[in-house]
This record gives structure tokens, C-alpha cells and sequence, in this order.
């Protein structure tokens, strides 16, 4: 692990940039980003489409370690280059940006209220490729819609448990439980999470340390015992389909936490716009956000 990124994910002032959309939510970001499904003919093309918006994004001179403490990329970012080296070098090297890895393939069906993650099997294989590759950590999301017991427990149990795995690699796990923003037990299905974090959270080893990636919860400084937990480098948030205004009121409202937005942060960037409307728009998204992770 190396210090001088772990020393700034602890102790910088910034926020963690989720670079990470795969599978179906390609299509969306890029249709919000103004590309239409007809610009590409296959998937291959759709990631190439993805890959020249993140590039972007991460080239833009406002997107740098002074505001972004890390970034989370997709497993086909990871193995490409940006202005010819390595995504994660490249973050790290010329950006100053913590480079992150999304690790999960998505989500089982629905079952007791929850969602947990697909099944894993080639995870050690591409964990030994991330350390190579220079990233610092991972991160992998479940979803809960109500407040069942049983779906919670289920979901923060297989979490932790891919945790373990991926500490062994020598990574820092970021663990997202994501809340639906719209579950109708919202603030309930939040009280029975953080008790299971918790509880997680006493069993792991003395030197372990994880981060949180979590939904801005129903009440204000909810997850204060998380933030200040030592074996919690970490707590991030997710924006969850709140827009950017919203999300940032929100998280300025929950301090010691510092955002992980994606749709939030590209929010108003456009294919069409000129590089310097472009990076006029991601340096003022960029910015609201890190004043929210700040407050």
C-alpha cells in the first residue's frame, strides 16, 4: 500500500470521483452526456465512447489531487491509457488523483428487499492486475430497498466477506450498500445498515482499515459513529439519483463525509460543448462538490 496515497485519502480535503459506469448505465451516462445509442454499433464502441468521456473528464485542468482526492474507474478504464499511460498511472503520476478499481459485476436478482452482488470468481485474478496496475483500493456496490433484517444482513455479509479478500491483496475495499434514495423505508433500512456495519466492523482484524461508500442518510450526522470508527479510513457518499444541488445540500449536512458522485459530478458536461465550455462546466461542478465534502 503505498502511504503517500493512503496519507491523502485520510487526511485530504477533496472528494472521490466514481469514474465507474459499466454495463447498462454506459448507455445512460453517455446519453446524458449527449451521445445518442446510434454514435456506436456494439458495446466495443460504446466503451471506446465511455472511455473518451472519462479522458476528458480527467485531462480537464480542473480535475487534479487539489480538489479530487482519488477516482474510481471501470475495469476497461483501468486497462487503457489517457494521454498514452496507464488510467491509473496517469491519475496518480500526473493528476495526484488516488486511483480506485470497481470490482463487482453487478447485482442478483431481488430477494428480501436487497440486492447483493453477482458472484465473483476471477476477483483474485483481477486484484493481482490492479496492484499491478498501481491502484490503491477497490470498490463494489449491493443495493437495499426496504427494511428487511434478512436482505441487510445479507447484503453487509457478503460485503465484508469480499473485504477480507480484497485486504489480502494488499487493497483498501471501499464498501458501497447503496440505500435506494426512493425505498419507502429509507430511514428505517438506515438504521438496521449501520448496525450491521457495526458489528462487521468489530470483527475485523486490528490493522484492517476499509471505507464506506453510503447513500446521505434520512438524518443529519447519522453516520457519525462510521467517520470516526478507527478502522474506517474513509466515508464516502454516493449521490444516488439526487441532483447535483440537492446531493451537495445534503452532504454539506453530514460532516466528515466527502462525496463519491458520478452522475452528479458530469451532470451538465456535453459532447458538444467547445474544451473550454467543457472545462468551464466540470471545473464548477468540481468545485460545488468539494465545498460540500469540506463543510
Amino acid at each position: 500500500m503505498d502511504q503517500q496515497q493512503l496519507d491523502k485519502v485520510r487526511g485530504g480535503k477533496g472528494f472521490i470521483a466514481a469514474l465507474d459506469q459499466s454495463g447498462g448505465s454506459t448507455a445512460k451516462a453517455l446519453l446524458l452526456y449527449g451521445v445518442e445509442a446510434d454514435a456506436y454499433a456494439n458495446d466495443e464502441e460504446m466503451f471506446d465512447r465511455i472511455h473518451e468521456m472519462r479522458s476528458r473528464i480527467v485531462a480537464s485542468p480542473g480535475f487534479s489531487g487539489e480538489r479530487v482526492l482519488g477516482a474510481i474507474l471501470f475495469e476497461a478504464t483501468m486497462d487503457r491509457q489517457i494521454e498514452g499511460r496507464d488510467a491509473a498511472d496517469y491519475l496518480w503520476s500526473e493528476k495526484g488523483v488516488v486511483p480506485f478499481l470497481k470490482v463487482d459485476k453487478g447485482l442478483a436478482d431481488e430477494a428480501d428487499g436487497a440486492q447483493v452482488m453477482k458472484p465473483m470468481p476471477d476477483l483474485d485474478d483481477l486484484l493481482a492486475r490492479a496492484v499491478a496496475k498501481g491502484v490503491f483500493g477497490t470498490k463494489m456496490r449491493s443495493v437495499i430497498k426496504l427494511a428487511d433484517p434478512i436482505g441487510v444482513d445479507a447484503v453487509v455479509d457478503q460485503q465484508f466477506e469480499v473485504a477480507r479478500q480484497i485486504l489480502a491483496a494488499g487493497l483498501v475495499p471501499i464498501i458501497e450498500p447503496e440505500v435506494d434514495i426512493h425505498s419507502p423505508q429509507k430511514a428505517e433500512a438506515e438504521i438496521l445498515l449501520k448496525a450491521a456495519i457495526l458489528a462487521q466492523l468489530e470483527q475485523l482484524e486490528a490493522d484492517d482499515l476499509v471505507m464506506l461508500k453510503l447513500t446521505l442518510p434520512e438524518q443529519d450526522g447519522f453516520y457519525r459513529e462510521l467517520v470516526e470508527h478507527p478502522k474506517v479510513l474513509r466515508v464516502v457518499a454516493l449521490s444516488g439519483g439526487y441532483t447535483r444541488d440537492d446531493a451537495n445540500a445534503r452532504l454539506a449536512r453530514n460532516r466528515g463525509v466527502v462525496a463519491s458522485f458520478s452522475r452528479a459530478l458530469t451532470e451538465g458536461l456535453s459532447a458538444r460543448q467547445s474544451d473550454a465550455e467543457f472545462d468551464a462546466a466540470l471545473d464548477e461542478s468540481v468545485q460545488s462538490i468539494y465545498d460540500a465534502s469540506i463543510t
